[in-house]
């Protein structure tokens, strides 16, 4: 493969990845005057952002005139139990209302009132009806929303395209080296600045939301090996109910034995406490032996009625139609924690999304900030929306030179890979995926994560040796060997960061550490060093701004009346 011809392909903004935070990116990039080229591994209409299915949330006060952006604010920082950005916190609460009403002035085909405005409803832990939603599949039509803006503006979206290395040279970040998943192709994409919106790394977890080779964490390692810090990588939200579209079920949970269980756990709330509540009571029951026949608890929206199943809940629906010849609306379903959510990723700057490269942002689930310890349901889109946004204008006001010596290392990089050898990528990944679930999974303890740690080592050794060579059916070998680097790194970084939290605290349970340690009220963080040995250490999580206090600190008890699982 040394020699292979490289194309290039020059614009002012290069944006990675095409759900809902790269195209936004790509958008705001544009509307201030940049040329944007936009790429992504999968198609520009199928992103993991179609996933997203229960709503955005903005404090409209359409339906609840009493919310407001500031408790917005307060909600998201309180149910993160207080380890998000304050500034990335107030800059969400206060800019989604505008940025949700723009996507229905693009044509979001959101919910309305029967007066005309966008309807709202109950997630978990919100104060307020803030939640606004397009049936069960909002990330779906949000992503189309975005899409059809992004062609209506002539921008030039390429799929198919897999990053291999973002391009740095003189610590300024100018493009990236990419190559077509079906012909193998190599393209240099040169760029004045570099947008990088590519998702999480859920996928390194046995049981995981995540469709197959996404959130694989290769966003995550780019922007490490790039120069910058990840952070919070411990923080991954485990969903309780274990499937694609479960946070629209007002539902019940109940064991093998029949028992309401959430009774012996948060007996305010039930089920309707915030994810990682939940999400901790069902593994416990799961592990405690009074789980169902395929290790999960039974959920049960029976109550609701097979019309309003089919309104609310029509993917949902089908899919266990299809997939069980189950009719959730006569028979509960059985479901199980999955890693759902990464809370942690690249360190950037508030405002602008810049990260410790100069010219290089990033934005969406790649980032961390935001969710500190807990993630609230639809705040995820409003993120992606938001901060897209931010990170499009900022990197359109950015310019930097080229360094055509880093393209030629990555190039030669990239042609080492292409070998045979004698393992494959595939039996790695599911590996690391079982490592990962069995000793960094729902509950950690000490023991656990070193064990975690030496298995990472032992499959690094391993992933050296991989076979990779293109087939007929294109260079699928090569994004594997490639994922499979990202999610070992990823997986490191995540463990180290696991074993630094000697505490619980929202989605991370220690069983050698059950209660929650306000010293530990810090941001783990996590950089490469010359050698590629990764580093972990806390930073103080910044302080809450004077004025947003009270809102904080005034934590009356929700009502849980007429609220969604999330």
């Amino acid at each position: 493969m040394a020699g292979t011809p490289i194309r290039s392909n020059v614009a002012n903004v290069l944006v990675i990845g095409t759900g809902a935070a790269g195209l936004r990116a790509a958008i705001a990039a544009h509307q201030a005057g940049s040329e944007v080229v936009v790429i992504g591994k999968r198609r520009r209409d199928d992103a993991h952002t179609v996933l997203a299915a229960g709503g955005i949330n903005a404090a409209l006060g359409s339906v609840d005139p009493q919310d407001s952006w500031q408790q917005h604010f307060a909600d998201t920082l309180r149910e993160g139990y207080f380890l998000a950005d304050p500034r990335v916190v107030e800059l969400m609460a206060r800019e989604a209302p505008a940025a949700v009403l723009e996507l229905a002035d693009w044509g979001a085909p959101f919910a309305r009132t029967p007066d005309g405005r966008l309807d709202q409803r109950y997630f978990g832990a919100h104060r307020w009806r803030r939640t606004c939603y397009a049936g069960d599949w909002t990330g779906r039509a949000i992503l189309r929303t975005l899409a059809a803006k992004v062609a209506e503006l002539g921008l030039a979206v390429v799929d198919d395209q897999y990053v291999s290395r973002l391009l740095v040279g003189g610590g300024v970040c100018f493009g990236a080296l990419a190559f077509d998943l079906e012909t193998g192709e190599r393209t240099v994409f040169l760029a004045d600045a570099v947008v990088l919106a590519a998702g999480g790394h859920t996928r390194i977890w046995r049981r995981s939301s995540s469709r197959r080779d996404e959130n694989t964490g290769d966003g995550m390692y780019l922007a490490l090996r790039a120069g910058c810090r990840l952070q919070d990588m411990e923080l991954v939200q485990f969903h309780p109910t274990g499937m694609v579209a479960p946070e629209d079920a007002a539902g019940t949970l109940t064991n093998a034995l029949g028992e309401r269980f959430m009774a012996r756990y948060d007996p305010e709330r039930m089920e309707l406490s915030a994810r990682d509540r939940v999400a901790l009571a069902n593994y416990t029951e799961i592990t405690q032996g009074r789980g169902g026949p395929n290790g999960g608890v039974f959920l049960d929206i029976t109550h609701l009625g097979k019309d309003e199943i089919l309104e609310r809940l029509p993917r949902m629906y089908r899919q266990f139609l299809e997939y069980q010849m189950l009719d959730i609306s006569q028979q509960p379903m059985e479901v199980a924690p999955t890693a759902h959510y990464s809370m942690g990723g690249v360190v950037v700057d508030p405002d602008t999304h810049a990260t410790d490269v100069a010219g290089l942002y990033a934005a969406g689930e790649v980032t961390a900030g935001l969710h500190g310890a807990n993630r609230l349901g639809g705040n995820s889109l409003s993120e992606t929306v938001v901060f897209g946004r931010r990170a499009g204008e900022a990197a359109a006001g950015w310019s930097a030179s080229r360094d055509l010596q880093v393209v030629r290392a990555a190039d030669e990089e990239l042609s080492g890979l292409v070998r045979h050898g004698r393992q494959f990528a595939r039996p790695l990944q599911r590996a690391l995926r079982d490592a990962m679930w069995e000793t960094c999974g729902v509950v950690r303890d000490q023991d656990g994560l070193r064990r975690g740690l030496d298995r990472v080592a032992e499959l690094r050794e391993l992933a050296g040796q991989v076979d990779v060579r293109p087939t007929s059916e294109g260079y699928a070998d090569l994004a594997h060997a490639l994922d499979l680097r990202a999610s070992l790194v990823t997986a490191e970084a995540t463990l180290l960061g696991a074993l630094a939290r000697s505490e619980s605290r929202g989605a991370h349970q220690r069983r050698d550490h059950p209660e929650l340690s306000p010293e530990l009220r810090v941001n783990f963080q996590t950089r490469a060093d010359a050698d590629g040995r990764l580093r972990t250490a806390g930073r103080p999580v910044p302080p809450v701004p004077s004025e947003l206090r009270r809102w904080v600190d005034s934590g009356e008890d929700l009502t849980t009346a007429g609220r969604l699982l999330e």
